[in-house]
């Protein structure tokens, strides 16, 4: 497939390099432009475009920014993406962290439904509830013992089985998270967030999520972080990520 992916950092040029690998042709925009794109392109076999020619001609969209940078994108980008184009959002929210506050996110709006709301078009979510080490350095062949999982949570059947296809091909159990707006169950300090289940595991994190909650959970994490110290590994992460929720 032809996959334009807007976002190269760690999440989302794990994802540009990993599909690319897989066959696809990948097509990376972001912030800096072509120029700013172009070395990374060149390094992976991926063509630099600018944001527009990420999503124009292509056959899935991989929306790979911080919530804030939404509003630096052109209002009518996805004006003319077809409906049949899955638009990926990885994205999550980290109010305090990283991110202003988003008032109607704080006031209980999914945030991937928020996403949708800022771009104009709906989307599916993934990709968002692995770490970034995970991501790039623990994906799997199929059926490999021991195999981790990833979230898919969308309201497009169609759109979400090809995006359960390219988590696979990243190297992970595709899990249905359900629709759009029970993508709520994936987002940061819920009990599958990072954690680095198996499938088994990942759905019944997924239902033991309690609405509300992971927003108290979220606040905690910087002085959490700072118990970790500066330069906390993978399983540190991990296990602090575990322990916010329990599943015994």
């Amino acid at each position: 497939m032809k996959i334009g992916i807007i976002g190269t950092g760690n999440i989302g040029g794990t994802i540009a390099r990993k599909l690319r690998a897989a066959g696809h042709e990948i097509r990376v925009a972001n912030s800096g432009g072509v120029d700013g794109v172009r070395a990374f392109a060149e390094e992976i076999g991926a063509e630099p475009v600018d944001i527009r020619g990420a999503v124009d001609g292509v056959d899935v969209i991989v929306l790979s920014i911080p919530l804030p940078a939404l509003s630096a994108l052109p209002s009518d980008l996805f004006t003319a993406v077809p409906d049949s184009v899955p638009v990926v959002d990885t994205s999550n929210y980290y109010p305090g962290l990283r991110d202003p506050q988003i008032a109607e996110i704080d006031q209980g709006m999914t945030e991937s439904v928020w996403v949708t709301k800022q771009i104009g078009c709906p989307v599916v979510k993934a990709f968002n509830n692995v770490l970034a080490y995970t991501l790039a350095e623990l994906g799997r062949p199929k059926g490999a013992e021991g195999r981790l999982a990833a979230a898919v949570a969308g309201d497009n059947h169609e759109a979400k089985e090809t995006v359960m296809s390219l988590v696979d091909q990243a190297g992970f159990d595709p899990v249905d998270g359900g629709f759009l707006e029970k993508s709520w169950r994936q987002q940061p300090s819920t009990p599958s967030y990072c954690c680095d289940y198996d499938a088994k595991t990942m759905r019944r994190a997924l239902l033991l999520a309690v609405k509300g909650q992971a927003a108290a959970k979220r606040d905690e994490l910087p002085q959490h972080f700072m118990k970790l110290g500066p330069n906390p590994t993978h399983a540190d992460v991990v296990a602090m990520n575990r322990s916010f929720h329990p599943l015994d």
